[in-house]
């Protein structure tokens, strides 16, 4: 691809936009990643699909119709094994409006789905969290991947890292919780960071 091509990322959280450079660059993918704070006119997507890769691929349509760049999207949940795969693409708003009421949805979600496990044995705790990353070009061609990381869950909080449900998710071969683990080591091993790796060898190839 050209050098320093622009790429579009589907999202307002500035937090993300270096994270996601990061990897794109550690991939050898020479783009710029910006996020939507460019375009404040951008439309809101709301994530109506039942699947990861459906909403993903949503809003990465809708960036690329705006901007007229190429985008890239992600959406990414918690699945619980016990809950039969739920929260999934409930994770970031499981609480409902009592997350929304109390000021602070991350933290609700979290408490409900404590509360919800309460009483099962540590073996039955499996989970996994789950991205789905998209890139949509101009020109219409399109593809979405999907990055794994499975663990398990703990029964409190532990860490101050990361957000969401990080605090109580251990990965497999782990014993601290993502919260618990620096930026750098949670991206080499994360959903996230396997999804958007993927997406850069798809990049090389689509954005020239």
């Amino acid at each position: 691809m050209d050098a320093r091509v622009t790429i579009v990322l589907a999202t307002r959280n500035a937090k993300k936009v270096p994270e996601i450079q990061a990897v794109l660059t550690g991939a050898g993918v020479d783009a710029e990643v910006v996020g939507l704070d460019g375009y404040p006119d951008a439309p809101e997507v709301a994530e109506t699909e039942p699947t990861f890769s459906g909403n993903a691929l949503l809003k990465a349509r809708a960036v690329t119709r705006h901007t007229g760049r190429p985008a890239i999207a992600d959406d990414s949940g918690l699945r619980v094994d016990a809950l039969n795969g739920m929260p999934g693409v409930l994770s970031a708003r499981w609480s409902g409006r009592f997350g929304e009421q109390s000021g602070d949805m991350d933290a609700a979600n979290l408490a409900l789905l404590l509360d919800q496990l309460a009483d099962t044995p540590e073996e039955y705790r499996g989970a996994e969290f789950v991205c789905a990353a998209a890139v949509v070009l101009p020109s219409g061609a399109e593809e979405v991947v999907e990055g794994v990381m499975r663990g398990g869950l703990t029964d409190k909080p532990r860490g101050a890292n990361g957000f969401g449900y990080d605090p109580i998710f251990v990965a497999e071969g782990e014993t601290r919780t993502t919260a618990e683990m620096s930026a750098e080591e949670k991206n080499a091993i994360s959903h996230r960071g396997k999804a958007f790796r993927q997406l850069a060898e798809l990049l090389r190839e689509l954005v020239r």
